[in-house]
């Protein structure tokens, strides 16, 4: 992404959009974490200053510059007691941890409904709005980085491996006889991802697991129906 931004490659108004779409999507997200574990019964997330919507509480700096540089990258992570949590050690990191990614569903379904109703108020089609260069146009394709952004935030974090969401997920919903020993592939699950992700770039591996439910998400939010 950063080679794209500094050859040229995405405009200006492209650079905002995807800017303000991370902002959005990584507060959203963490808000969501620190709203779950506070009601389910820990006070940790709120004493840390994390049951706040504001960006700064939930941007990490490396995570962000991630972002840019590669593609990928991270908030700051919400700590929280799981033997705090009513629903119990196993049961509550799980609902904190899907809380995140459905929290981006949500949010993309919410920014989608301006984005359907836009034809009807400029009298343009989705695509005649996506390649205006009028103010119509910068606020279509912003609200649009704004929804597939978080579709593939909330994809990405579904994957079960450490340390995303979906690790902590599938680890909760496990019979506990499978749970324990999926549990031991946590000091692995970091290298395990990074592999992924540099494979990526030759067999395209995320792609494949992330593009299919996203261009469907996508479709269905925005262009279904029309």
């Amino acid at each position: 992404m950063l080679f794209q931004i500094l050859s040229g490659g995405i405009s200006f108004a492209q650079i905002v959009a995807l800017l303000i779409a991370l902002v959005l999507g990584i507060s959203v997200h963490e808000f969501s974490h620190a709203a779950m574990a506070t009601w389910l019964g820990d006070s940790l997330p709120r004493q840390q200053g994390r049951l706040t919507l504001a960006p700064a509480a939930h941007l990490d700096v490396m995570g962000s510059l991630m972002f840019l540089i590669a593609g990928f990258g991270w908030g700051k992570p919400v700590q929280y007691n799981p033997y705090a949590l009513r629903a119990g050690p196993r049961s509550g990191p799980a609902l904190v941890a899907v809380a995140g990614p459905v929290s981006n569903f949500i949010f993309a379904a919410i920014v989608a409904i301006p984005v359907r109703v836009m034809p009807l108020v400029f009298g343009a089609s989705l695509d005649t709005l996506s390649r205006s260069a009028g103010p119509d146009g910068t606020l279509f394709n912003l609200l649009l980085n704004v929804i597939y952004f978080n579709l593939i935030l909330g994809t990405f974090n579904l994957i079960p491996v450490f340390p995303l969401d979906g690790f902590s997920v599938l680890e909760g919903v496990l019979p506990a006889e499978l749970a324990e020993p999926f549990a031991q592939t946590q000091q692995w699950g970091m290298f395990l991802l990074l592999g992924l992700i540099l494979l990526d770039r030759y067999v395209n591996i995320l792609g494949f697991i992330i593009d299919g439910p996203v261009t469907t998400l996508l479709f269905f939010l925005v262009r279904a129906g029309t």
